[in-house]
């Protein structure tokens, strides 16, 4: 009775510490890395390819990748976490195959609902707008410290977000906290000139 009692002790122990931290992924327009110990994404790099698309998102949700723990529906119920595209599906929204490609759990991250849904979504419209004068390249690094808030259902939650947008002439970056932001406008978040 000991031995198996130890056993199932010791086996979530073991399992923890085979989860990989970094995972590149490179799909078809975006790239990641992934940590499985976190269960989200720490960096996502895209090139806007859509700025006025028009394919419908309905009966999209997001799913898992076969092999890689990821987050689950579980870790956005019941709080104030929606599940936030870092690649923003708006970008890719100019076929039906770009746009499923957005909604992989490797693209997804537990941001704060109000960040999610209102300056952070004008930065990602601000990013369609310059990309219709020419290549808008993005990076988003997602933060994480040992502070971070780690949800019963395993996932760990962001402490913040940094977002570089590059066109041809110019470079901006953007800095935020993954909480209910203080300000409406995105360029009250910009770290650099």
């Amino acid at each position: 009775m000991r031995f198996f009692l130890l056993f199932f002790i010791l086996l979530p122990i073991q399992l923890k510490s085979q989860l990989r931290d970094s995972i590149y992924f490179k799909t078809s327009i975006f790239e990641v890395v992934y940590s499985e110990v976190l269960q989200q994404p720490k960096w996502v790099g895209y090139k806007v390819l859509c700025t006025d698309g028009t394919i419908s998102r309905k009966g999209l949700d997001f799913y898992p990748v076969k092999n890689v723990v990821t987050s689950t529906n579980e870790d956005y119920e019941n709080n104030v976490y929606d599940k936030g595209h870092v690649a923003p599906a708006a970008d890719f929204n100019c076929n039906q195959e770009y746009l499923k490609t957005t909604f992989t759990y490797l693209n997804c991250v537990l941001q704060h609902e109000k960040l999610n849904r209102g300056v952070w979504r004008h930065l990602e419209l601000h990013e369609r707008e310059l990309a219709k004068n020419g290549p808008v390249q993005v990076e988003v690094r997602i933060n994480y410290s040992k502070k971070s808030k780690v949800l019963s259902t395993g996932a760990t939650v962001p402490d913040s977000f940094t977002k570089t947008i590059k066109t041809k002439n110019t470079c901006e970056k953007y800095f935020f906290m993954n909480d209910e932001p203080k300000y409406s406008n995105f360029k009250q978040y910009q770290i650099n000139n």
